[in-house]
């Protein structure tokens, strides 16, 4: 099984966090204490300090609640769904909506905890996270309405308060019904109640580049190591993508999409898994026609251009390893029979704390799930600003930028001519392509694929930064948990409680 759940070593997901976060915490904080500019005695600074960082740790608000539902059979049974905010130290909280019938309040608060250090990281602190347990395609409509109405109800969705997004099982359509169902309810006056849920089509008010966000941001990421020739040298990798092989492990919307960026920038994808069996082509598989094979028959299994694979698709040899299912994956139990030299986490914590520290010891660099997969977060980010600006990105300017960029290509052919004369004719000025692409101004998708790889290149800095001030050499995801938690420490101490 490609994605089998994990080990029996594999601590629950909200314990995996929380070990991860007090790690971060354990080096942080004397140098918060010291940092901390206060009147106060040096024990009452370390009691406060102390104080924010518990706060930190905690899920500050749990929704639970009790949907009930008519099955196609007549039988009545009562859907259980769950809305966590996990902090409010910034407005709006933010977080997926995921259908499940295997996930618990526990994995909820981790998920939660997990967009707060996320959004943290990237710029951006929001956090929430919701779930909604055991749901059948025909009763979908109906309760993502309801559970809409019922966490409204309570304030745990709105454009100020709580902004939803899309998560497993999950998509723009379930988005849609959730923005409509907000719109002609609780937020029936709100002129911005369209902004209470990102992940929308287009017509909806959704975002160009929202769909391959994710997979775009994990380019990025892994982007930022790879070309960085002191961490090359520390795995005794060459730098840069070409030639690269990597391993995919999950074929939904994040891996396809991480999956088509690594190929179009010459790294070869020799190995893809999914829960119902796994493929392997040491020559590299492409992911049009993948993606072209899934579509028509619903699963790679069988794909004619690869070999089935025996065996767990983790362990394949390859320069990187994509985790893109469920969490849990990498354990005690596996980690060492890892091939890889990169670990991108494009899913959510595939990473126990034992397998985390044995990839240490074995000199992989793991980049962490809190910084990589960060891209769907910050597109949505971008499409709530689009929502309350009621504009699309680039409207207001696109025609004066394509005006200017020819009035500047005029002057200088004018000014050539009048220096050298016009006896031999006019000199055209020809553009390079490069120039040419850009020479009608920036599209909407243009601004959103530019602001996020300046978000993922400037948080990646400031995690090697971290990683380089507190001599954590490969171990980044204490380095990017360090990098959110001194930002949430710093609103916290900054504007104090209001409790």
């Amino acid at each position: 099984c490609s994605h089998a759940r994990g080990g029996v070593d594999a601590p629950g997901f909200l314990s995996m966090v929380e070990s991860f976060c007090a790690r971060a915490i354990r080096v942080a904080e004397a140098d918060l204490v010291q940092q901390l500019r206060s009147a106060r005695p040096p024990k009452e600074k370390r009691q406060w300090v102390h104080g924010i960082l518990e706060t930190v740790q905690r899920c500050s608000h749990v929704l639970e609640v009790s949907i009930p539902v008519r099955r196609d059979s007549g039988h009545w049974e009562v859907v259980e769904g769950w809305r966590v905010q996990h902090s409010q130290h910034l407005l709006p909280c933010k977080g997926g909506v995921r259908f499940s019938d295997s996930i618990s309040i526990d994995d909820v608060k981790a998920l939660a905890a997990l967009m707060t250090f996320k959004c943290a990281v990237v710029g951006k602190s929001v956090r929430a996270g919701e779930a909604i347990s055991g749901v059948v395609l025909r009763e979908l409509e109906k309760i993502t309405r309801q559970f809409t109405v019922e966490i409204a109800k309570k304030g745990f969705i709105g454009p100020g308060t709580d902004v939803a997004a899309p998560d497993i099982n999950t998509g723009e359509r379930e988005m849609s019904w959730i923005a409509d169902t907000y719109a002609h309810t609780l937020g029936y006056k709100d002129i911005n109640a369209h902004a209470c849920v990102t992940g929308k089509p287009i017509s909806q008010g959704g975002i160009h580049g929202r769909v391959s966000a994710t997979g775009r941001g994990l380019l990025h990421g892994i982007e930022n190591y790879i070309t960085n020739s002191l961490y090359m040298n520390l795995i005794g990798l060459s730098p840069g993508f070409p030639g690269k092989t990597f391993v995919l492990q999950g074929f939904g919307n994040t891996g396809l999409h991480s999956m088509r960026y690594l190929h179009r920038h010459g790294a070869r994808c020799v190995c893809v898994g999914e829960v119902d069996g796994a493929i392997y082509n040491s020559s590299g598989i492409h992911p049009k026609e993948l993606e072209d094979y899934k579509r028509e028959h619903g699963t790679i299994v069988g794909f004619p251009k690869a070999e089935p694979l025996e065996g767990s698709v983790l362990e394949v040899p390859c320069d990187i390893l994509i985790p893109a299912a469920v969490e849990k994956q990498l354990t005690k139990e596996n980690a060492h029979r890892v091939k890889a030299k990169i670990i991108a986490e494009a899913a959510n914590g595939p990473t126990t704390p034992a397998a985390h520290e044995i990839f240490l010891q074995r000199n992989i660099l793991v980049i962490p799930d809190l910084y990589v997969n960060a891209g769907s977060v910050t597109v949505s980010f971008f499409e709530w600003l689009k929502n309350l600006n009621h504009v699309s990105y680039g409207r207001l300017t696109f025609k004066y930028e394509r005006d200017s960029n020819y009035h500047l290509l005029m002057s200088v052919q004018q000014s050539l001519e009048r220096t050298f004369g016009k006896d031999s004719g006019e000199i055209p000025i020809v553009p390079s392509p490069q120039f040419q692409a850009r020479v009608s101004g920036a599209s909407e998708k243009d601004i959103v694929h530019s602001g996020l790889a300046y978000t993922m290149d400037r948080s990646a800095q400031q995690i090697m930064s971290m990683a380089t001030r507190y001599n954590l050499g490969l171990d980044q995801r204490t380095a990017a948990y360090l990098c959110a938690i001194e930002k949430v420490f710093r609103v916290y101490n900054e504007a104090g409680f209001a409790y």
